[in-house]
């Protein structure tokens, strides 16, 4: 008789690379918007300081 292989770890290992991608593309989303928040109050900061000594 022939004994074919079993096709769960397949199954398991895509729904793991799944997760595994979508969470390293979530996290590096996180930390690039934390730095853009981080320049855009820098940024603002600036601005409103050059406001203020422009008048």
């Amino acid at each position: 008789m022939i004994h074919l292989p079993n096709h769960w770890p397949y199954i398991a290992a895509s729904y793991a690379l799944t997760l595994g991608c979508s969470l390293v593309l979530g996290v590096g989303a996180a930390l690039r918007l934390r730095k853009s928040k981080a320049r855009l109050a820098a940024v603002e900061g600036h601005a409103r300081r050059r406001e203020r000594s422009a008048s």
